[in-house]
Order: C-alpha cells, then structure tokens, then sequence
C-alpha cells in the first residue's frame, strides 16, 4: 500500500506507532462488542447489567476516531473532492496538493489546542461523569487527545514534506503522494492485489534507454 509519507526513519517511526494503535483500537472495539453481547443477555435473561458500558462505548468511540484520523491519512484514505483537480495542470495540482496538506495540518493543531484546554479544564474543575462509574473526566479525555496528537504529528510532518516537495519543484512526486487515489491504487488497498505490475528488468531498463 503506498502511503503518504516519506520513506526514512522518523516516517517509519510514525507508520509504526499508528499501526500499534490502530490494532490496539480493533482489539479494544472486538472486547467492547463481547461486553455489549453479555450486557444485553444479562438485562434480558439474567436481570444483570454490568453497569457502564454505554459509557465506556461513547468514550471508545471518539477515541478510536482520533487515533483512526492519523491512520487514514498515512494511507491516503481521507475523502478527496477531486472532480476538478484532474482537470488542472500538473503545477496547479501541487499548489492545490500541498495548500491541503498545510491546511489539514492547520486544523489537527487546532484541534489538539482545543482537546488540551477541554483536559485541562476537566483536571482544574475536577469534572465526573454523571454516570454510575462516576469516572474523573480527564482519563478518556487524555487517551482521546493522545489520538489528535497522532494526527497533529503526522499531518505536521506530511506538510512540511509537501512543502519541501514543493519548493524543490517536485510536482510530479508531489501530486502522487499527496494526490488523491486513483481508482487502481483504492483497489488495490481494498484487495491487496496489485492491478499494475512492476515492469520488467528489460522494459525498464528500455524505458530508460528510450528516456535518456
């Protein structure tokens, strides 16, 4: 699957990260499903509930939503409105491709300065849910705000690597990394079957006899 960000170290490093997560977040969710199953038979059949998994359910979900936004960005996933862009030419598309980058990287900031003053707020106010668990607001608010740090991260080092990409004058990579799929490659990160294959040791090496 190709990603967005540049192959070395620190990318790598983020690609890591994010995989752990995102397994994590699906291990976590598969849990949370079995505790809804034996919630419901319990209330139905056994006049039991375990109290608190609809709490532990909506904090769940804004949690894996955080962290999935770094995940979808490294693999190009985010939905493109991209009905125009094909039509422009090749030096308009890196301007429109890098300014969405910066942008995207504009807001995973905000949001990550506005989930730190909600978590400082719940710690200064002592905040608790009006729940039976009662539980200290700023636990699932911290592991939510570690899910836009992620993405803060990532969306902040994929701009400066359009950036760069941009000032060096090198839209073409810049437009297939930082450009929406084509309808090929989000089929083949769907399938994981490869719809193109790599030429050949001899085409290649025509290709770039016929180039030169």
């Amino acid at each position: 699957m190709k990603t967005l960000l540049p192959q070395h170290g620190i990318s790598r490093t983020l690609t890591r990260v994010c995989d752990w997560t995102v397994i994590a977040c699906g291990w976590w969710l598969i849990a949370l499903s079995v505790l809804t199953c034996v919630e419901m038979l319990g209330r139905k059949v056994f006049s039991f509930s375990l109290q608190g998994i609809d709490e532990i359910g909506s904090y769940t979900y804004g949690i894996v939503g955080a962290f999935g936004f770094a995940y979808t960005l490294i693999t190009r996933s985010h939905t493109r409105v991209d009905f125009l862009l094909s039509r422009f030419p090749v030096g308009t598309r890196a301007l429109l491709n890098m300014l969405a980058m910066v942008s995207l990287a504009a807001l995973s900031l905000l949001c990550l300065w506005r989930g730190f003053n909600v978590v400082v707020e719940s710690i200064e106010l002592q905040s608790t849910a009006a729940t039976p668990l009662a539980t200290p607001m700023w636990i699932p608010q911290s592991i939510w705000l570690g899910g836009y740090l992620m993405f803060a991260l990532v969306a902040a080092w994929a701009a400066f690597d359009a950036l760069r990409l941009f000032a060096g004058r090198r839209t073409g990579e810049l437009n297939e990394r930082f450009g929406p799929q084509t309808i090929e490659e989000e089929i083949e990160a769907e399938t994981e079957v490869q719809l193109k294959a790599p030429p050949s040791a001899p085409h290649a090496a025509a290709a770039a006899g016929a180039a030169s």
